[in-house]
């Protein structure tokens, strides 16, 4: 059984910062659970172009509101608490937050990440063996 408390994880290398969020990884792939899990808040007013190339993501809105953006399609959803997207397709997206207050969110990938990536100028995460 694995038992984390998100406050004490916040203070130790398992939270990763970036420009626009900051994400406390509570599983990573060593822990060979198949999924990585991560309470991710991204800063208020951030725009974040992402596509996931190697990675499946489920993302649940915790708390704050903004918007995801499909590139492909150009369509735009409205985020706020409740609210859950899964780039089921490696969806290359924008998140934006609203300028009010930061959005916190419950992200799970497939496969898991290791804890150290940083997003590449695509946007992506390589893969460990990459």
């Amino acid at each position: 059984m694995i038992v984390r408390d998100l406050n004490e994880a916040k203070n130790t290398d398992r939270h990763v910062f970036s420009e626009g969020w900051d994400s406390v990884r509570l599983l990573l792939k060593s822990d060979e659970m198949g999924f990585s899990f991560h309470i991710t808040t991204i800063h208020a007013g951030a725009e974040l172009n992402m596509h996931y190339k190697n990675h499946l993501e489920c993302v649940y809105c915790v708390d704050g509101t903004g918007s995801i953006e499909d590139c492909a399609t150009g369509e735009v959803h409205k985020i706020r608490p409740g609210v859950m997207y899964a780039l089921d397709k490696n969806d290359k997206h924008i998140l934006r937050a609203d300028a009010d207050k930061p959005m916190v969110m419950a992200c799970t990938f497939n496969p898991p990440v290791t804890g150290k990536e940083v997003h590449q100028a695509d946007g992506s995460y390589a893969l460990e063996d990459a």
